[in-house]
């Protein structure tokens, strides 16, 4: 009984504090994204060059999703209208990683010390992977595909109305409208998230938890970046789940490269690409992830030995 005392209390506590952060961020990344259209990134990245581009690339790509499509349409688009496929790859890869939605639940989760880092550590990975890729001659590894819209659509014609009030009262209606969509979508993982952390926080001893991925198990890093695979669905389930672990005794080196094996290369995401690059470009591609996972993962013990 009191561990399930225990477990309710966790869930609603957890529950409760991840809804209002989501709510919040997907309002601010709904009116964001009213300013920030897929054209204008088009634009932008088709006049940019080699370098300077990727650059530019990832920053955009850390402002997805659009609308409630998924990064990859807007790549195949960029590919697609004449974008450098370097710079498209740095785009693509920032996105997943990087995107306000993740970055502001680590913010809360975590604190600013943990999110700086982890942004200091993708970030120039998003641009050099482009970089490199596009080097070593990878651009012809993506397939010719016809891009499909989903049912609600990825543009939002705005019109122009005089005045700032009645220019942006539609925006903000319309960020508000994103919000709540997304939000009736993604509240099943809030809950799903909620409860395996619950689960973990009331039932699961804390000591199997420092024997199996505590600080002094160096291999639960390598290990943690490949389960993310399979376990990630989106960042509202696997953020809270990753929160109770290191709570539990977890090191944030293994979590780190968790949340970065499973946003980087979720199975859904894998399945999806697997149709678009060939088998070359996805390989690397999911190398690359697990990679930077288990490097970031390293790293972020080491920074946190020295006093992070």
């Amino acid at each position: 009984m009191e561990n399930f005392i225990n477990f309710l209390q966790t869930f609603i506590g957890l529950f409760g504090e991840l809804l209002l952060l989501f709510i919040g961020i997907t309002f601010l990344v709904g009116l964001l994204q009213e300013y920030v259209k897929p054209e204008s990134i088009r634009k932008v990245l088709g006049k940019s060059r080699r370098g300077l581009g990727n650059i530019v690339g990832a920053f955009l790509g850390s402002l997805t999703p659009f609308c409630t499509c998924s990064t990859i349409p807007v790549m195949l688009g960029l590919h697609k209208a004449g974008v450098s496929f370097g710079i498209t790859m740095s785009f693509f890869f920032a996105s997943p990683l990087l995107n306000p939605i993740i970055v502001g639940l680590m913010l809360m989760l975590f604190g600013i010390n943990i999110t700086l880092v982890y942004v200091a550590i993708i970030f120039p990975v998003s641009v050099l992977i482009g970089i490199f890729l596009e080097k070593l001659g990878y651009e012809k590894c993506i397939k010719s595909v016809n891009i499909v819209k989903d049912e609600e659509g990825c543009s939002c014609s705005i019109t122009a109305e005089d005045g700032f009030w009645s220019g942006a009262k539609p925006r903000i209606k319309r960020s508000g409208q994103y919000a709540f969509n997304l939000f009736k979508q993604v509240v099943p993982y809030l809950v799903i998230g909620s409860a395996i952390g619950a689960f973990i926080h009331g039932y699961i001893p804390e000591e199997l938890i420092v024997r199996v991925a505590g600080p002094d198990t160096p291999f639960s890093i390598p290990l943690a970046s490949v389960i993310g695979i399979p376990m990630y669905i989106r960042g509202a389930t696997i953020l809270p789940i990753s929160s109770v672990l290191v709570e539990q005794g977890m090191n944030m080196g293994a979590v780190m490269a968790l949340i970065i094996g499973g946003a980087g290369a979720s199975l859904p995401e894998v399945t999806i690409l697997s149709s678009i690059f060939s088998k070359k470009l996805l390989f690397t591609y999911l190398a690359t992830v697990i990679g930077l996972a288990i490097f970031a993962g390293y790293l972020f013990n080491f920074l946190l030995r020295i006093g992070l």
